[in-house]
């Protein structure tokens, strides 16, 4: 259950209104790096967690409910951001033409579940695999992204109130990066973070097809020379195997060949002279 309390997380303010800003700030809430995305995340990650890990249930809720606390200050954020601008197609920073056309034909100049060019949000980004591991992989590179996006925002803008917020949300990013970096950690021993890889660590490693496991495989044409590199040579990094390397020409392949499609999908062209 969730409660909404009636304030920002952190405070809004914009001096002064741009309206091509806020089409900016629009990735943030709807882009694949936006808060949407990583708000569903954390939500779905929390849901499939048993109760045996309660903890990490309630401290991927906790995250998912600040995320959604984000959406609602970049809401703002836009809101002001497309103030006073006009209902005009002419020339100047106020009119429609410096605007997302959505955020005026269908929102009346607010902000809207879309990406800086207004598409709409995709629930498939959201990475909720049910393997807890696994799932903080996805979350540190959401956040890793999301961060990346917000300094790029805070170098667009010029109002002092934007940089201030963004500055806040850089430092959420930074917080939620690290704590997801510990959880992993949790998860294998403290000093290691790889020793959860791979996932999933239970598949058995006899059925797997171990001449493959630890094998570089190079696909460039031209005849590559195996080096002294970390990922051609030596131990592997769960400690498992060895590194090899292997040009993918040296492989026997198999024939490709396309079946013959059913008669009932009428891919067959008409034989000459016949309609």
């Amino acid at each position: 259950m969730f409660y909404h309390d009636n304030q920002l997380q952190y405070e809004v303010e914009v001096e002064e209104p741009d309206p091509e800003f806020g089409r900016m700030l629009q990735q943030a809430i709807g882009g694949v790096e936006g808060e949407m995305r990583v708000a569903m995340q954390y939500f779905f990650q929390a849901a499939a967690i048993p109760d045996e890990h309660a903890e990490y249930r309630e401290m991927l809720r906790d995250t998912a409910a600040e995320e959604l606390g984000h959406i609602e200050m970049l809401a703002a954020a836009v809101n002001k951001n497309l103030r006073g601008a006009s209902a005009s197609l002419g020339d100047g920073d106020s009119a429609v033409s410096e605007l997302l056309p959505r955020q005026f034909l269908s929102s009346g100049m607010h902000a809207m579940p879309t990406d800086a060019n207004g598409a709409a949000f995709d629930g498939s980004w959201i990475v909720a695999s049910g393997n807890l591991a696994a799932d903080m992989y996805a979350n540190i590179m959401a956040e890793s992204t999301g961060r990346l996006l917000a300094t790029r925002l805070y170098e667009l803008a010029d109002d002092p109130g934007m940089k201030d917020m963004l500055a806040y949300l850089i430092a959420r990013d930074t917080m939620h990066q690290n704590q997801w970096i510990t959880l992993l950690k949790e998860l294998g021993d403290p000093e290691e973070v790889f020793d959860v890889h791979p996932i999933p660590d239970s598949f058995p490693d006899e059925v797997e097809n171990q001449e493959f496991s630890y094998a570089f495989m190079s696909t460039n044409v031209e005849p590559q020379e195996a080096t002294d590199l970390p990922w051609t040579t030596g131990s592997s990094i769960d400690e498992e195997g060895e590194y090899s390397f292997l040009r993918e020409l040296d492989l026997d392949g198999a024939p490709m060949s396309v079946p013959k499609p059913s008669a009932q999908a009428y891919n067959e062209p008409a034989p000459q002279g016949e309609d």
